[in-house]
């Protein structure tokens, strides 16, 4: 019957006690989560920052047994593949999402770039560093810096491709009924007010995904590989942060192992930096 309210408060309290055994268990799987992050940040630092030196700057990676080196030959290959893969990733991931969004709400093709989209977000790195050993460094038999950029953005794509979706669909639809009652065509509609509209949201996604390939080892190891000496050459193997740290840090050496800390202080310091940008400043703008 409407109306009648159950008042046994033996019910009461066993949803009260199962309220607060479940609010125990999260915090208390919280808590967990961030002792260990805190750990791990902790001898980061520690170790990382007494690493830190002009050399490590300036001077490239020692040979085996010697003193001294650094670490500028891998962190001026890390930012040059690095960008080559924004370069690549944006344009390509930005107009992927802008059809998806857009053009593609009864697509067939749209509906299959979404699964393979889906599924390339899910595939592990090391999958796509073969896959791109198979396909560019085999053929061409010498590993390079072109290498490593493809497959870092074959991960870059996919996370690109979804966030500029999600944020062009949030762009309010009376913006488009707006531009469409004024003569504008779709793609006018599509370029000038709803990828305006939701560019902030759209930078976000790239600095999250650039944020991600910045750490990646196996594409790395399939493709760029690794080098001693400073070289500018993409068409060549490269040295990077990555790959620098994977070896240095399993090394009998000491100032390797010095060098690797560091490094990835480097890498950990630039990760929080761009996604510190990706959420405040961005999402500062939307407010605004």
């Amino acid at each position: 019957m409407i109306g009648i309210v159950n008042k046994d408060p033996s019910i009461y309290a066993r949803r009260k006690r199962a309220n607060f055994i479940g609010l125990v268990l999260s915090m208390s799987a919280m808590a967990v989560g961030l002792i260990f992050l805190l750990w791990i940040l902790a001898i980061l630092m520690v170790k990382g920052f007494s690493a830190l030196s002009f050399a490590m700057l300036t001077q490239s990676t020692p040979a085996p047994g010697s003193e001294g080196g650094g670490l500028a030959n891998a962190i001026v290959g890390s930012l040059m593949i690095v960008v080559s893969c924004a370069l690549l990733s944006t344009p390509i991931g930005v107009l992927a999402g802008v059809y998806l969004s857009e053009y593609g709400d009864r697509s067939k093709m749209a509906s299959i770039t979404r699964f393979v989209n889906d599924i390339m977000l899910s595939a592990p790195s090391i999958v796509i560093g073969l896959f791109v050993y198979a396909l560019v460094v085999v053929p061409s038999k010498h590993f390079s810096g072109w290498a490593g950029t493809i497959a870092l953005s074959l991960i870059a794509i996919p996370v690109v491709v979804r966030t500029t979706e999600n944020m062009l669909k949030l762009v309010p639809v009376s913006l488009r009924e707006a531009a469409f009652a004024l003569g504008a065509p779709k793609w006018k509609v599509s370029t000038s007010v709803v990828l305006k509209g939701g560019k902030s949201g759209v930078m976000t996604g790239l600095l999250l995904a650039l944020a991600r390939v910045s750490g990646e080892t196996a594409p790395l190891l399939f493709t760029a590989l690794n080098n001693q000496f400073f070289s500018a050459d993409m068409n060549k193997p490269m040295a990077n942060l990555p790959v620098v740290i994977f070896q240095f840090a399993m090394s009998p050496y000491e100032n390797w192992v010095s060098l690797a800390w560091g490094g990835a202080l480097l890498i950990t310091l630039t990760v929080l930096t761009l996604n510190i940008i990706a959420r405040v400043v961005f999402r500062e703008k939307v407010a605004a």
